[in-house]
């Protein structure tokens, strides 16, 4: 097992994948993927793993299938310690000996932006077929651990689906995402500070590359904050001005980012049902499939399903950045452009309570109850966290739910074990808010089966005194604040 190096941060399963797929004892010659949006570390953990393990890395580039082979020659070659270029004719004869690497060892060969190749040449991934055929040089006689990596999502995920030449010829298909919410406090070096975390995380969220972006460093206080955001998100000059949108037209299969983009302004804007986006976008709702799915294919766009309705669900913007974009800098971009953003920052700030910060608290709590929180938190172990809204005969309308948690045993009954809210204003949470989820919690259609679920309340506020007091004499009663969900179970 390759070790991984101080300069890598975090990525420890990432890492123990790709270790142990580079020093596989597995006879013949393997194919692995790597892929994840822009920013997220890839090339990085690469090269890392190409030094660490004496193995070969090459990096595409968006130019012809003539200039990558001439390209690969010289890299291929400099890695041989020849003096000249190797001048490969063709993909054929390129796969060929690049897979020759491996002939002595166990040895990775990662081939980086492989969509650029894809594009120049599309019958690549069949040569790479015939190349590792069950009978093939590569299989018989060597372990090269080749690794495709790629940021364009939709290209790499459809190498191995259906009926494309490459299915089930890999044995590895790691998929790079952003930090969760605590490793990108840690990254930014701000969790000891939970508040300055989580506002910082509602707004770039947990892609690596972000940081050098905002010039190498985060806010260092919550009274620097708001001229941080003002100098390193909503300054023109800035690299991350333009970041929400260029998320969207770098995927090369969105033919029409404007379509798409006003779909992601919509659900930025709280519409959040597929009918709510329908209405915001004037197009009926069967419209709406290629739109969303396209979305959630380049991982801007999450779909959340509802806790106790089947087929009725929510969609989310899964990129906080993309949010920020779409709420304000598109908005505001002529104010922002001459030098407002002190005051955009200021006027807009109900929007960001309301649509960033409001949402974003929610979804942590839901992370929260899935990732860290102990079972004696949730009455159980959570198998899924998921919101939902219940129908109220007594008020006349529906209440929602910020969170409901199930267990679902391998061999038993799938149980609610908690419901909770989040609440993410600046007001403290009292005894009001646990009246309401109670009569919430008598609403559940297994209320008078079993144990009653647990009452989980979220608050970025903290709570008062009074909810303080009844939540120490009750059992059933959980107070989930800023430190304990970057800290705590």
């Amino acid at each position: 097992m390759v070790a991984k190096p101080e300069r890598l941060f975090a990525r420890d399963t990432e890492w123990r994948e790709l270790g142990e797929f580079a020093g596989s004892g597995q006879e013949g010659a393997s194919l692995g993927l790597v892929y994840g949006r822009r920013r997220q570390g890839k090339t990085l953990m690469l090269e890392l793993l190409a030094r660490e393990a004496g193995g070969f890395l090459f990096a595409a580039t968006q130019q012809s299938e003539a200039q990558n082979l001439a390209d690969l020659g010289a890299a291929y070659a400099a890695f041989r310690g020849l003096r000249r270029p190797v001048l490969f004719g063709d993909w054929r004869e390129a796969l060929e000996e690049l897979l020759r690497i491996g002939e002595n060892a166990a040895v990775p060969v990662v081939i980086d932006e492989f969509p650029y190749l894809v594009a120049a040449t599309p019958a690549l991934p069949s040569y790479l077929q015939q190349a590792l055929s069950p009978l093939s040089h590569a299989k018989e006689h060597t372990r090269t651990r080749l690794i495709l990596c790629g940021s364009a999502l939709t290209t790499m995920a459809q190498l191995l689906g259906g009926g494309a030449p490459l299915r089930g010829r890999a044995s590895m298909e790691l998929v790079v995402r952003p930090f969760r919410f605590r490793e990108a406090a840690a990254f930014w070096g701000v969790e000891a500070d939970p508040e300055l975390a989580f506002r910082l995380h509602a707004l770039v969220g947990g892609t690596p590359a972000y940081k050098e972006m905002c010039g190498g460093a985060g806010p260092q206080s919550l009274a620097d904050f708001d001229g941080w955001v003002s100098r390193r998100l909503l300054n023109p000059a800035s690299a991350m001005f333009r970041e929400g949108g260029l998320l969207l037209r770098e995927e090369p299969s969105i033919a029409d980012p404007t379509s798409y983009a006003a779909a992601l302004t919509a659900v930025s804007a709280g519409h959040h049902r597929r009918s709510q986006i329908a209405g915001a976008l004037g197009r009926p709702s069967s419209a709406l499939a290629h739109l969303l799915s396209g979305l959630q294919d380049i991982g801007l766009l999450e779909q959340v399903e509802d806790a106790l309705r089947d087929k009725r669900s929510v969609f989310r913007v899964a990129e906080p950045v993309v949010r920020l974009h779409q709420l304000l800098i598109q908005r505001h971009e002529p104010e922002l452009v001459v030098g407002r953003a002190d005051r955009v920052w200021a006027e807009n700030a109900d929007t960001v309570a309301g649509k960033i910060y409001g949402p974003h608290f929610e979804e942590l709590a839901r992370q929260w109850c899935f990732e860290h929180a102990a079972p004696e938190s949730l009455g159980g172990r959570a198998s899924w966290v998921r919101p939902t809204e219940i129908p109220c005969r007594e008020h006349r309308r529906g209440h929602e739910l910020d969170l409901v948690v199930a267990e679902s045993p391998a061999f038993g009954t799938e149980r609610i074990t908690a419901i909770g809210e989040a609440k993410g204003t600046l007001t403290p949470v009292g005894v009001s808010q646990l009246e309401r989820l109670e009569h919430l919690r008598g609403l559940l259609p297994s209320a008078r089966v079993g144990a009653l679920p647990k009452l989980l309340f979220f608050a970025r506020s903290g709570f008062t005194d009074d909810l303080q007091r009844v939540a120490d004499g009750r059992s059933d009663v959980e107070l989930i604040d800023l430190h304990r969900m970057y800290d705590g179970e």
